[in-house]
């Protein structure tokens, strides 16, 4: 008789199971200077040959600094919370195997599945405009996985170092609870927002809330690294759905399930769909020649017959020179159909098929980027606000971050056909 976990090596042939996938937005399919390793636009959560996961075992309350250490160094995987110089309490951890848990952050140590780095927002996604201080915390967060259906995924702030350790020091906020267990947040916290709805064409933005170490809930703090936790929101858990978001300061992932991405379109579908366009030959309705989406290798090339838009009124044009008002600001031209004076820029197809809420055709850009994608997506990702900075938050296209401007943060785009 085979135990479960000896089955899964037997079966070489069998589909790993997924537990889902987190997908960094600003990102158009792929990192600008490529994916590398574990550094890369989205990151798949896979069954593990063999559980990794811990959950707290034994709490020591230590008034030394040494004891401290002589725990943190026996191998375990710990949690120490420093209440003053000469108190700390370090909690255990211990083998779970019915967990898989991933690690998220900015380290490239050993222990961080998934490396993030800050997203740097519109075109100045290069190297050129490098970061010189990161937001994200180097063992950001962990993501705990079930390893028996449904598959449950959940999140919690701070990851694990490479001695197995998560220090929070004098001055992070911590806490004892109630039921006598340590708790704290992280310096620059883990915020996560549940839509309403789902990850679906009718969903509604959640609440953004914040996360414990432990994995409790709580409503935000004044500032983001303030000492003074948020209240505790005992009607929330910390169990990812489609479709929620995880901000660590710096950069937003979207978490996608298994199921979920089953009903989301394919790259595939999304080339399908830019062929589909290009077929029907939209003409540039002043200069009469053939517009073409480039092919999405070629997404960062302005290409000859780029279809270019005007966002304040959503006309489709070719490239052209004309129509500069010198009561305008640089990029603002005065549309050859309507008059209407705005934006003009290149539009972009959105390829990252994990930020689509349907499969519909390409109809809506968002302002002033001109990423265009299907409307409904284009609908949902203009109305949720992402967290920007220390406590700002806005809604931003989730192909390239730029913070969405304009009445309804998107435009439905006026193609012309063609005449003959």
């Amino acid at each position: 008789m085979f135990s479960p976990g000896q089955e899964e090596h037997c079966a070489p042939n069998k589909e790993p199971v997924k537990y889902g996938e987190l997908v960094v937005l600003g990102y158009n399919g792929a990192l600008p200077n490529g994916d590398r390793g574990r550094r890369k636009s989205r990151f798949a959560l896979y069954k593990r040959p063999k559980a990794n996961g811990v959950k707290p075992s034994t709490v020591h309350v230590i008034s030394t600094p040494q004891a401290s250490k002589a725990i943190s160094c026996k191998g375990q995987h710990s949690i120490s919370y420093t209440l003053s110089r000469n108190q700390t309490v370090v909690v255990e951890y211990t083998h779970d195997k019915d967990t898989d848990m991933f690690q998220v952050g900015r380290s490239t140590e050993s222990p961080i599945d998934f490396v993030v780095t800050d997203t740097i927002s519109g075109s100045q996604n290069n190297d050129e405009a490098q970061i010189t201080q990161s937001t994200i915390s180097r063992f950001a967060c962990r993501i705990v996985c079930d390893r028996n259906e449904p598959y449950t995924a959940r999140i919690f702030a701070a990851g694990f170092d490479s001695s197995k350790n998560i220090f929070l020091g004098e001055k992070a906020a911590k806490w004892k609870n109630p039921d006598g267990h340590m708790d704290g947040l992280t310096t620059n916290g883990v915020l996560v927002m549940h839509p309403r709805g789902g990850f679906t064409e009718e969903s509604q933005p959640g609440v953004w809330r914040e996360i414990s170490v432990c994995g409790d809930v709580y409503t935000l703090r004044e500032t983001r690294s303030a000492q003074q936790r948020g209240k505790l929101v005992e009607s929330e858990t910390n169990v990812l759905q489609d479709g929620s978001l995880i901000d660590l300061c710096g950069a937003t992932l979207l978490w996608r399930t298994a199921d979920g991405l089953f009903h989301t379109p394919t790259q595939k579908h999304i080339e399908a769909l830019r062929q589909e366009i290009n077929a029907a030959r939209p003409q540039c309705p002043v200069g009469l020649n053939t517009l073409a989406f480039p092919s999405i290798n070629r997404k960062d090339v302005v290409e000859e017959k780029q279809p270019w838009a005007y966002l304040s009124c959503g006309h489709v044009h070719g490239y052209h020179n004309w129509g500069h008002r010198s009561d305008t600001e640089a990029n603002e031209r005065e549309c050859p159909m309507c008059r209407t004076v705005g934006p003009y820029v290149p539009l972009w197809l959105g390829c990252e098929a994990g930020f689509y809420v349907d499969a519909g055709p390409p109809t809506h850009a968002f302002t002033p980027c001109g990423h265009v994608c299907s409307e409904k997506s284009a609908k949902y990702w203009s109305q949720i606000p992402l967290p920007h900075g220390t406590h700002a938050f806005h809604a931003a296209c989730p192909f390239c971050a730029t913070q969405l401007v304009g009445e309804q943060n998107c435009i439905k785009l006026i193609f012309q056909g063609p005449v003959d």
